[in-house]
């Protein structure tokens, strides 16, 4: 099979590697139109259960991943100047750079065909078996199609700007502070021994009232840098990780399409959908939509019902994700309806962000409700460990008292 990938991303990369692995004959070229080592971007998170689905498909490059992420098991807010501590799951950094070295090493070791700085076009698309659109949420090769794929996109209300600094946070660290034209937060998590990712959100209000809607990329960030001074600890904010531009303030676009193929092309990660980042999903989901597609093609049974099954699999997969970004989403949305509670309440309804019935019931009404139902299951918990040894217990001293 001829394999062309147009978009040099994780979900191309991958499923390139997977392709070779499972089938040495495969022709693949992977087409990016960048040049090679240039991303945009900063660190990006991915959890234990993803290491365990890489080392299960490759397990030469889940090693590579492991050995070049930091690890943090922590969570911290601070809200003003107040500091709370959450434990939570053991998560994983990455720059994204170098994720995407590792991959293209592996990738061409395997025998793929890597062409940096060639831009395929929807007038010049590759002739393959199979043309795999990962090039991104502003798919070339997608958006000839829109009407076919049926393309959504929603802007989010918020604003957001994806920044570096050189401090280096060993635990996810939130910051939430207030400003005369309302609060703006931070999120902030290593991806390397020098440098971290830095994501900061506000209203569109508090964007324009602050001036960041007008100010020069020096100025914001300096206008950031003293915002967020109690994190930074004197450390800069970097804008783009590369010279070809300043960061930007953006509104997050989550886009869905009713159908991922049409005839031999189909969609892989952003280019088919994309999860808003503050529940961390996207890298994993472009990797899972490789491990699926590849998958789908093993049994070939024919390119439209591996394209099919590949489409179906994904979208079941994908439900409840999809559900738990738009909720997040909204939470930082409705901010101000969380953000007076006691710190430490306010960080376990941040952590309850997913759930359906928060934004319907009174924070602090839902935060002792879901206490109580966690001291309730404690107590289950402890009754089904209890209760057999109690009845051991009672068995030995009866059948003692019997000699």
């Amino acid at each position: 099979m001829k394999i062309a990938c147009v978009g040099g991303g994780p979900a191309s990369l991958y499923f390139s590697i997977l392709m070779k692995r499972q089938d040495p004959s495969c022709d693949i070229t992977v087409h990016e139109r960048n040049r090679a080592g240039s991303t945009y971007g900063w660190g990006v998170t991915y959890w234990g259960g993803l290491l365990d689905r890489l080392r299960e498909h490759d397990p030469e490059s889940a090693a590579a991943v492991d050995e070049n992420s930091v690890r943090w098991t922590d969570g911290v807010a601070h809200v003003r100047d107040v500091r709370t501590v959450h434990r939570g799951d053991e998560g994983f950094g990455i720059g994204r750079r170098r994720m995407l070295g590792l991959l293209a090493a592996r990738a061409e070791s395997l025998g793929v065909r890597l062409e940096f700085e060639h831009e395929v076009t929807a007038d010049d698309i590759p002739d393959a078996d199979l043309v795999v659109a990962g090039d991104g949420v502003n798919s070339t090769l997608r958006e000839r199609h829109a009407g076919h794929f049926g393309t959504d996109v929603r802007l989010g209300r918020n604003r957001y700007i994806w920044l570096g600094t050189t401090q280096v946070f060993d635990r996810f660290t939130f910051s939430f502070q207030e400003t005369d034209h309302g609060w703006i937060w931070a999120y902030a998590y290593g991806f390397s021994g020098e440098r971290s990712t830095c994501v900061v959100e506000c209203s569109p209000e508090t964007w324009t009232g602050l001036g960041l809607d007008r100010a020069a990329e020096a100025d914001g960030l300096a206008l950031l840098e003293k915002l967020f001074a109690g994190i930074l600890d004197g450390h800069p904010l970097i804008g783009r990780d590369r010279a070809d531009g300043a960061a930007q303030w953006l509104n997050f676009r989550t886009l869905t399409n009713r159908t991922w193929s049409r005839g031999n092309l189909v969609l892989i990660g952003d280019a088919a959908h994309t999860t808003h980042y503050s529940i961390g999903a996207g890298t994993t989901l472009a990797l899972e939509d490789a491990i699926s597609l590849a998958g789908a093609l093993r049994d070939r049974d024919g390119l439209g019902p591996a394209l099919a099954r590949y489409e179906q699999e994904r979208k079941a997969e994908l439900l409840r994700l999809q559900s738990a970004a738009r909720l997040s989403a909204q939470w930082y949305e409705n901010l101000p309806r969380y953000i007076h509670l006691p710190p430490r309440q306010m960080f376990a309804l941040l952590g309850q962000r997913h759930s359906p019935l928060l934004p319907y019931v009174p924070p602090q009404l839902y935060y002792r409700l879901d206490r109580a139902a966690g001291q309730l299951e404690m107590l289950r918990r402890f009754k089904r460990w209890l209760g057999p040894r109690l009845a051991r217990t009672s068995q030995t001293r009866a059948l003692a008292a019997r000699k």
